[in-house]
């Protein structure tokens, strides 16, 4: 059995994943309406997750710490999935692609009226223009 796919079977119901990223059902299943996760289903229809999607959560969470929003967690999955690249193993985006998601981060917060988290360390490389 490769380590790929131990790594890919679901073995874990929710109530483990909760203890082991110290997220909430919500969130998980929040992430998950997102499809940001894929948890497979029992028969009895429980969510059951594999290491990877435990891996997945652990790194959502690290991205909101950080300040990252869900579109900007998003754009990074949707590139890890277009080019497998993972946050952990290196060099993970150009700087040209995270200039454009912490670009359209504080373009979405002007469009809100809220100050992005970044938005001071970052205004002296992005003029925001008013649309």
């Amino acid at each position: 059995m490769s380590r790929e796919f131990r790594r890919a079977m679901p073995l874990l119901p929710i109530s483990m994943v909760m203890q082991l990223t110290e997220l909430t059902a919500r969130q998980i299943r929040y992430y998950e309406e997102h499809e940001l996760i894929q948890p497979a289903r029992s028969e009895g229809n429980r969510r059951m997750f594999s290491l990877d999607d435990v891996d997945a959560l652990l790194e959502i969470r690290e991205l909101l710490d950080q300040g990252i929003n869900m579109a900007g967690i998003k754009k990074v999955f949707d590139m890890r999935q277009t080019s497998d690249v993972r946050i952990s193993d290196g060099p993970i985006i150009s700087d040209a692609e995270l200039r454009a998601i912490l670009r359209e981060e504080m373009l979405q917060a002007q469009r809100l009226q809220k100050s992005s988290l970044r938005q001071g360390d970052l205004s002296r490389f992005f003029h925001l223009r008013s649309e």
